[in-house]
C-alpha cells in the first residue's frame, strides 16, 4: 500500500476547481458591486432583449482557420461580419473548459463533448483563455454577446474527484458518493481490467438501498444502455486514502460513468462554492454575458419509503437554481436552463431560477407537425405553455443543437401519465399519448424510412435539421439529394426558422443549420459510438466561412459533414441562398420587435397542416400573425381573429398591403406547400 505524498495532494488541491473557486471568492467580500442589480426573480424579457438571436457553436465540430485554434476561428473578423449581417446577436460557444479525467498527472479527453468539466481553464484542444476573451471583445464590436456554460449537476473525474476518492478534507462532500463497508465489498462487482469503475446491476443497487447505504434506483435511467449503463450507480475499485485506509466508493451519475453527480446538500456546501465560482469566473474573467445551466434539474435526490428515489421535481433543484441564477444576475449576467422535464417543473424552476428555458415543450411537437403534415399536437403544446403560466418570451426556440431530437415527452411520462387528453378525435392517457407520438416520430425519422438517422437510446433520434426534413420528404438515400431537392429542403428549413423566430423569445440556430449539414455515416464515427452514443453522427465538422475548404476534419478529429448550403460568406452573395433569406426574415423580426411581442392566441384551424400564432407587437405596432403550412398541400382558409382591431393587413416580408381585416375578424390565409407568412394588422390606420 502506497500513501499519497503531501506534494501530490497539494498539487491536486491547487488544480481542483473547488480550491480555485474559494480563491476567487476572496475578491467579492465587502464589495458593493454585487448589490447593484435585482436578482431574486427571473427576468426573461430583459435577458432576451440583450440578444434575441443566437448561433450555437459546438467546438469539437468547428473546422478552424489554417494554423489557428478553434477559439481564434470563432473570433475571426470575417465570421463576425457574416454573423452580424445575418442578424446574430449572441454566440453560445458550448462548453470549452477542460473536461474528461485526470489521474496521476495524465489527462484523458472528454467523454461527453466537454460536459464533464474538470477545470476552469480553456481546454487546450480549443485554444487559450486569452482567445476566449478575444471572442467576447469581437462580439461586443458587432453588438453581440458571448454565452458560456455552467454544469451544476456533475463534473468529470479531475482533481476534485481524485481528492474525494482519497477522502481528503471536504472533497467527498462534493459528490453523491458513499463509502461501502469492507464486509459488503463481496456484493460489489469487480472492476474490469483497464477500467476505474463498474456500473451496478439493479439488484445490487436494491441491496445497497435496503442496507441503508444509498438512496436506491432513480425515477428513470438517462442514457440507459444494456450492458453499459443499467443503473445510475457505479462502484470504484479499492482506493488508498490520505489516511492509508483502502475504500471502495459507490457514486451516483445521472449521465455517464465519468460524470459523477454533485451533492447539493452536504454540510460543507462545497458544490455551491465550486459551481458559483465557475459561473463568476466565466462572467468576470472570460467576458461571458450569459450562461447555460446544463442538467440543472438534477440537483436533488432523496430516498423514499417505497418506490424509486425522488430525483425529479425535487425542491432542492429549485433552491439550488435560485442560488446560482441569483448570483449570475447579481454579477450582471443572465442564465438559461436546458431542462427536459415536465412543464410543471420548467415553470417552477423559472420563478427565481434561470431567466430563460430551452423550449423542450414544443420542439418535438413542431417536428411531429412536419413529419405528419398535421399541427394538432403542436397547437396542444403551444396552448399548454400558457396553461402552466409560462411566457413564450421566456423560451429559447431552437433548431438543431448538439443533442439528439428527444421524444421523451417527460410531461406525459411521469407526473401526468394518468391524465386524460383529447387528440386526433379520441381520448388518451398521458402515457399512451406519449408512446403514440414517440412511435410516429421514430418510425418516420429512422429505420427503413430514413436509415441515415439513428435511434439514440430509447427515446431520441440522432439527426440534423436537414436530415429531419429529408425524412419528412420520404428521402431514403441522402446521396440522391440534388440541387432541386436541396432547394426544397432549404424552403422547409426556412419554414422551421419562421416557426421558431416569429414568436416571442430567443431564436437559436446552430452552425450545422447555417451550412445545411447532413449526418455523418456511422462508419465515420464508429470509434466514438462504442458506448451506444449515436449522437456523434449529427456532429459533423463544418466550416462557416469557407476559409479552410481543403480541411476534412475539425481540430477535434470530427469528419467534415456534407453541407447542402455551403459557407455563409458565400451564401450571403447569393440572394436566394438559405443565409440570405434567413437574413431577410431576421431583419423583419427585429424591425417589428417580434421577440418582445406577447402571444395572445393559437386559433383552431380546419386545414391539418396550418398553424396560426397571434401576437401583440410592442409599442402599439398592431397585431402580428404567423401563418405556417407544415404540409405538402396548398392551403386557403378563413381564420377568425378574436379581439383584434380591424385595419389594413400587411405582408411584413414582402412589404405589401394584402387587404383589410373585417369587423368580424375574418382573415383569409393562402399558403403554398411548406410556405410561411408574417402578417401585420395595422389597427391604427383607416380602412378603405
Amino acid at each position: 500500500m502506497t500513501l499519497p505524498s503531501n506534494e501530490s495532494i497539494e498539487e491536486l488541491v491547487a488544480l481542483s476547481m473547488l480550491q480555485q473557486a474559494r480563491t476567487f471568492a476572496e475578491a467579492y467580500g465587502g464589495q458593493s458591486r454585487l448589490w447593484q442589480r435585482p436578482y431574486a426573480e427571473a427576468r426573461p424579457r430583459v435577458a432576451s432583449s440583450i440578444a434575441s438571436v443566437w448561433m450555437t457553436a459546438y467546438p469539437p465540430s468547428v473546422i478552424p482557420l489554417p494554423g489557428e485554434s478553434v477559439l481564434k476561428t470563432l473570433g475571426d473578423a470575417h465570421l463576425w461580419s457574416a454573423l452580424s449581417a445575418i442578424g446574430v446577436r449572441g454566440i453560445h460557444t458550448g462548453p470549452m473548459k477542460r473536461a474528461g479525467s485526470m489521474k496521476d498527472g495524465v489527462y484523458s479527453p472528454t467523454i461527453d463533448g466537454n460536459f464533464d468539466r474538470i477545470s476552469f481553464d480553456i481546454d487546450p484542444t480549443f485554444g487559450t483563455n486569452e482567445e476566449f476573451v478575444a471572442i467576447s471583445r469581437m462580439a461586443a464590436a458587432h453588438n453581440a454577446i458571448v454565452i458560456d456554460d455552467v454544469i451544476p449537476s456533475h463534473t468529470g473525474k479531475g482533481a476534485d474527484f481524485r481528492l474525494a476518492e482519497m477522502n481528503h478534507s471536504t472533497y467527498p462532500g462534493l459528490y453523491h458518493m458513499v463509502e461501502i463497508p469492507e464486509e459488503e465489498w463481496q456484493r460489489l462487482p469487480d472492476v474490469p481490467e483497464g477500467r476505474e469503475a463498474v456500473n451496478l446491476p439493479a439488484d445490487t443497487v436494491d441491496y445497497l438501498r435496503d442496507r441503508g447505504l444509498i438512496v436506491g434506483q432513480l425515477q428513470r435511467v438517462i442514457f440507459f444502455e444494456p450492458g453499459v449503463k443499467e443503473t445510475d450507480w457505479s462502484a470504484t475499485g479499492p482506493i488508498t486514502g490520505v489516511d492509508g485506509k483502502e475504500r471502495r466508493w459507490v457514486y451516483l451519475h445521472y449521465f455517464k460513468e465519468g460524470q459523477p453527480s454533485l451533492n447539493w446538500l452536504d454540510p460543507s456546501f462545497a458544490a455551491q462554492q465550486m459551481i458559483i465560482g465557475d459561473a463568476l469566473h466565466s462572467i468576470d474573467q472570460m467576458g461571458a454575458r450569459g450562461l447555460r445551466l446544463d442538467a440543472n434539474g438534477f440537483l436533488g435526490v432523496e430516498r423514499r419509503v417505497e418506490g424509486p428515489a425522488w430525483s425529479e421535481s425535487h425542491p432542492l433543484s429549485v433552491t439550488g437554481n435560485a442560488l446560482l441564477a441569483g448570483m449570475i444576475r447579481k454579477a450582471g449576467g443572465f442564465s438559461f436552463q436546458e431542462l427536459n422535464l415536465t412543464i410543471d417543473d420548467i415553470a417552477a424552476m423559472s420563478k427565481g431560477g434561470a431567466d430563460l428555458s430551452y423550449d423542450f415543450i414544443t420542439r418535438p411537437a413542431y417536428h411531429h407537425a412536419l413529419l405528419t403534415g398535421n399541427t394538432e399536437f403542436l397547437r396542444m403544446m403551444l396552448r399548454m405553455v400558457h396553461e402552466f403560466g409560462i411566457d413564450p418570451a421566456s423560451l429559447i426556440h431552437a433548431l438543431q443543437n448538439h443533442d439528439e431530437l428527444t421524444t421523451e415527452l417527460v410531461h406525459f411520462w411521469t407526473l401526468h401519465a394518468d391524465d386524460i387528453y383529447t387528440f386526433a378525435g379520441q381520448t388518451w392517457q398521458g402515457r399512451t399519448l406519449r408512446m403514440h407520438i414517440r412511435d410516429v416520430i421514430r418510425e418516420r425519422l429512422s429505420g427503413p424510412n430514413a436509415p441515415y438517422n439513428l435511434p439514440f437510446v430509447t427515446n431520441g433520434i440522432a439527426c440534423t435539421t436537414a436530415s429531419v426534413i429529408a425524412a419528412a420528404l420520404d428521402i431514403a438515400d441522402l446521396e440522391s439529394i440534388d440541387d432541386e431537392t436541396t432547394k426544397l429542403i432549404q424552403k422547409i428549413h426556412l419554414l422551421l426558422v419562421m416557426y421558431n423566430a416569429f414568436q416571442p423569445g430567443v431564436f437559436a440556430l446552430s452552425g450545422w443549420d447555417l451550412v445545411g449539414a447532413l449526418p455523418l455515416t456511422p462508419a465515420q464515427v464508429q470509434h466514438l459510438m462504442a458506448d451506444g452514443d449515436t449522437r456523434w453522427i449529427e456532429r459533423g465538422a463544418y466550416d462557416l466561412t469557407g476559409q479552410n475548404s481543403g480541411e476534412e476534419f475539425s481540430a477535434d478529429g470530427m469528419p467534415r459533414a456534407r453541407a447542402l448550403y455551403g459557407p455563409i460568406s458565400e451564401q450571403l452573395a447569393q440572394p436566394d441562398s438559405f443565409a440570405s433569406q434567413l437574413k431577410r426574415l431576421l431583419a423583419v423580426r427585429e424591425a417589428y420587435g417580434i421577440a418582445a411581442s406577447r402571444q395572445v392566441s393559437i386559433p383552431d384551424t380546419t386545414a391539418p397542416g396550418l398553424l396560426i400564432m397571434v401576437h401583440e407587437l410592442p409599442d402599439l405596432r398592431g397585431t402580428q400573425v404567423t401563418a405556417l403550412n407544415f404540409s405538402s398541400s396548398a392551403i386557403s382558409e378563413v381564420v377568425i381573429l378574436q379581439n383584434v382591431r380591424p385595419g389594413p393587413v400587411v405582408d411584413m416580408i414582402a412589404e405589401s398591403i394584402e387587404g383589410d381585416l373585417t369587423e368580424d375578424g375574418a382573415l383569409t390565409i393562402n399558403l403554398e406547400p411548406y410556405e410561411g407568412l408574417s402578417l401585420r394588422v395595422v389597427g391604427t390606420l383607416p380602412t378603405l
